[in-house]
């Protein structure tokens, strides 16, 4: 066993595996891997192999997309048998709900490239699948690369590849202890000697939390028992194997939550159920090897009922096998992929409930990742930063079995899951739930979305719930309240109720909770000169003074957006978005100077946010304030220090809702005071609160970008219209590859549209653009304006179709729609308003 190394991969399930094959690949020669059995002993051996392509997330999309193309050459490349088989994959719709989630996602599909669906009438599902009925069907859409694989024969054969290519493997090595060594680098202790590496990356399963804490990590894996059911042969399919028939392919019905595949001549059934449990919480014992649950078919009785309705040749048979494993879970479902937050060179890449369709692509782009110092396609969907300490053991249980349970829910975009919630509560929660607030989520903040009138609710045949086992298109009922909210991928039930807080801002003022941004001080000597050296845009020289910044990466992609406040000669003020705060504080602190002339310290907790904005927002200020709040003595862009009666805060002006307006950053404690003081000023003014759904859609008529959909790593600073953000007059983190990027010609551009013929279905972001029917771009945000009255996307197009006028076709649910270029900033483009 090597004694050093450049990077020790733990774990030699699939994923850790394909992690070494592609440090390989890398170039990295000197990459080990230590598992403390055999490879594929732990949840690798009972997986069932599927290879799904679906997935409405642009970022495991990309990755799914790339694990397969790979497993599909990889036998030719190492002389082995995967054992793949891409026998197609067909998912069934029996609700309209569903078939417009498919819509949403072939868009989703189109836009990553390369990736093949069809849409299936129920005759074209008999052809394809016999042994399925049916009735009740609205359709189906079909991958045709989709299909399975053999989880062990896949691994054997990445791990061929790795071997190949200089990757060491040491199977029986058991991992005791991480180490940081004075130099920097780690030293990982196994029970079979040491290694001295620079990174390490945690490949390990269910043991994930085990491995994060020798490093001091909670990780917020915790794995899920999952159940499939093998039955004995069928006369039927053996009839068909006979015949040199092809196999049916996987069967997927989502509205019954479960899936269906031939095997060995019989069938293979996977349910996800409600009330399955999480497992292995203080994590796996040390003996723990290819190790099996008892089966509980009581629990899974539901699916089986509707899997014989629909597939009648699985209850003419016996049960052969029951298999219940573990498979790990995050609260969202999603993996784990990127670096540790708090720790250098230590990389994550666990939290697989996917981890054969996932592996190869988890693998390919954390290599990416260590050896470029960047991946190459945007990660932030996967990052383990976009949980923080919040995320505690009991949160975890409750939120990893809701996200099992809901693997086949329909993803809707205004979805909220209720499991552990409410769980972070501003004050002012209780005054906005009062005033008609419907909360969402974020970061594990509740949030107001939206506000519905005083005892508004929805009726049954207002919701319309259809009859099948996934029947969830609203919240749960809490306290026998009534729902209020229906989810939907078109206009729903609030989407008056949201246009009426719009025009209140418009016309006159409302009062909006922001605390849930992500905030931080950075202080001491070296602040301003650090932050300049980083940022792309200047720092303030002047105290009070406010600017807007982005981070970006060493290629120049967007990382973060600031805004930042010098608060004093060597103290700035820096807010960011709410949902990244784990991501952006831990970017910041890897990059901080080392000689301790720089302190960086989080107060996202300490300091509430309450954002006044309307062109009467002036006079509420003016009633409570001990300052004169005219545009001369507190202009745009600069901040204040103000008591509202006796309550001190720091008042900024701006927002993000492109009227005038302030945000109060005050003591957490004194929050419920100040609101009740705007609210009793701005009653004269008709002052009303509003949510994060009408701020979304007035910051589309302002063309203001997201992080994560506008911004993002794939695109280049100035591909996103960051221009007047962006002073090429400075040095920051990122400029010459920007300016190498720039030379080689940018291949995208930031676009504001208009969509024509829209009549109950708006963008939503990740829809394909086109022109004459060629591709063109996608959408990254969508939604309707109410101030100018039109249905708008922002878009990333073809720099050569983005001038203003231009006609494009965006594809809205199966949909094409005219698509318009508009000038940036539709609404007031002078911000004539913002400065008023």
């Amino acid at each position: 066993m090597r004694t050093h190394a450049r990077v020790v991969v733990i774990g030699g399930g699939v994923v850790g595996v394909s992690t070494l094959y592609h440090l390989v690949k890398k170039g990295v020669t000197d990459a080990v891997l230590v598992e403390r059995k055999e490879l594929t002993s732990g949840s690798t051996w009972h997986a069932a192999g599927l290879l799904p392509l679906f997935n409405v997330s642009y970022s495991v999309g990309q990755i799914h997309k790339y694990s397969v193309a790979l497993y599909k050459r990889l036998g030719a490349e190492v002389g082995l048998d995967v054992g793949i088989r891409p026998v197609s994959n067909i998912r069934l719709a029996r609700t309209q709900d569903r078939l417009d989630e498919y819509n949403y996602y072939t868009g989703v599909a189109r836009t990553i490239g390369g990736v093949d669906v069809k849409f299936l009438t129920p005759e074209e599902v008999k052809e394809i699948w016999p042994l399925c009925e049916t009735e009740g069907l609205l359709g189906a859409i079909q991958h045709p690369e989709d299909g399975y694989i053999q989880p062990a024969d896949l691994t054997q054969a990445l791990a061929r590849g790795a071997r190949n290519g200089g990757g060491e493997i040491n199977r029986n090595t058991t991992v005791t202890a991480i180490e940081k060594l004075p130099s920097g680098e780690w030293k990982v202790v196994t029970d079979k000697g040491d290694i001295v590496c620079e990174h390490v990356v945690s490949c390990s399963g269910n043991f994930a939390r085990k491995t994060g804490a020798m490093v001091g990590l909670k990780v917020p894996v915790i794995p899920v028992e999952h159940q499939y059911i093998v039955t004995e042969p069928h006369p039927a399919i053996l009839e068909r194997k006979r015949q040199g028939l092809p196999e049916m392919g996987v069967l997927r019905e989502s509205d019954s939550s479960w899936y269906m595949r031939e095997e060995a001549g019989g069938l293979l059934l996977g349910p996800y159920e409600h009330g399955a449990p999480v497992c292995y919480v203080d994590g796996p014992s040390d003996e723990s090897e290819y190790e099996l649950f008892q089966e509980d078919l009581e629990r899974l009785m539901p699916h089986i009922e509707t899997a014989i309705e629909r597939v009648p040749a699985f209850g003419e048979v016996g049960i052969k096998k029951v298999y219940n494993g573990a498979i790990a879970y995050t609260p969202d479902g999603s993996p784990i992929v990127g670096p540790a937050p708090g720790v250098k060179n230590f990389w994550l890449n666990e939290g697989h409930s996917f981890g054969v369709t996932a592996a190869g692509g988890a693998g390919w782009q954390l290599a990416e990742w260590i050896v470029e110092g960047e991946p190459t396609i945007d990660m932030l969907g996967v990052d383990p930063r976009r949980f923080g300490t919040y995320a505690s053991q009991g949160y975890l249980i409750e939120k990893n079995e809701e996200a099992y349970a809901k693997v086949f829910s329909i993803h809707y975009p205004d979805e909220e899951r209720a499991v552990a919630r409410p769980l972070r509560q501003t004050p002012c929660y209780d005054r906005m739930k009062a005033l008609g607030a419907v909360f969402g989520s974020v970061y594990g903040w509740e949030r107001p979305a939206w506000f519905a009138p005083e005892g508004y609710s929805l009726s049954a045949e207002e919701l319309n719930k259809p009859q099948v086992l996934l029947n969830e298109n609203h919240p749960p009922e809490v306290d026998s309240a009534k729902p209020r909210e229906k989810w939907s991928f078109r206009r729903s039930n609030y989407f008056e109720f949201v246009g009426a807080e719009c025009k209140n801002v418009h016309e006159n003022v409302g009062l909006q909770d922001m605390s849930a941004f992500a905030k931080c001080e950075v202080s001491g000597p070296g602040a301003a000169a650090w932050l300049d050296s980083i940022l792309t845009n200047r720092i303030p020289k002047a105290v009070n003074r406010v600017t807007l910044t982005y981070l970006l990466t060493k290629k120049g992609g967007v990382r973060a957006e600031f805004t930042l406040t010098r608060t004093g000669p060597e103290r700035f003020y820096l807010v960011s978005a709410g949902a990244l705060e784990a991501h952006d504080h831990d970017t910041l602190r890897k990059l901080m100077p080392t000689d301790g002339s720089v302190t960086l310290t989080p107060v996202t907790t300490q300091y509430g946010v309450l954002v006044l904005a309307g062109p009467r927002s002036r006079d509420v200020l003016a009633k409570v304030a001990d300052i004169d709040v005219s545009d001369k003595a507190f202009p745009w862009l600069t901040g204040r220090h103000v008591s509202v009666g006796a309550a001190g805060c720091l008042c900024l002006r701006v927002n993000f809702v492109g009227e005038l307006g302030y945000e109060f950053h005050h003591p957490i404690e004194m929050q419920n005071y100040i609101f009740d003081k705007l609210m009793a000023a701005g009653a004269e003014f008709g002052i009303k609160p509003f949510g994060i759904k009408a701020m979304d859609s007035l910051r589309l008529e302002k063309s203001y970008k997201y992080v994560g959909r506008e911004l993002s790593i794939e695109y280049a600073g100035l591909e996103s219209g960051l221009d007047r953000f962006i002073d090429m007059k400075k040095d920051f983190l990122g400029k010459e590859a920007l300016l190498a990027w720039q030379a080689q010609g940018f291949k995208n551009k930031t676009v504001t549209l208009e969509l024509h013929g829209i009549t109950d279905t708006d963008a939503r972001g990740s829809e394909p653009v086109t022109i004459n029917g060629q591709p063109a771009g996608r959408t990254t945000s969508g939604g309707f304006g109410w101030r100018i009255g039109k249905s708008l996307a922002l878009a990333m197009v073809s720099p050569e179709h983005a001038a203003v006028g231009t006609e494009l076709e965006v594809t809205v649910l199966g949909q094409i729609k005219k698509a318009v270029v508009l000038g940036e900033s539709p609404f007031d483009p002078d911000n004539q308003r913002l400065r008023s």
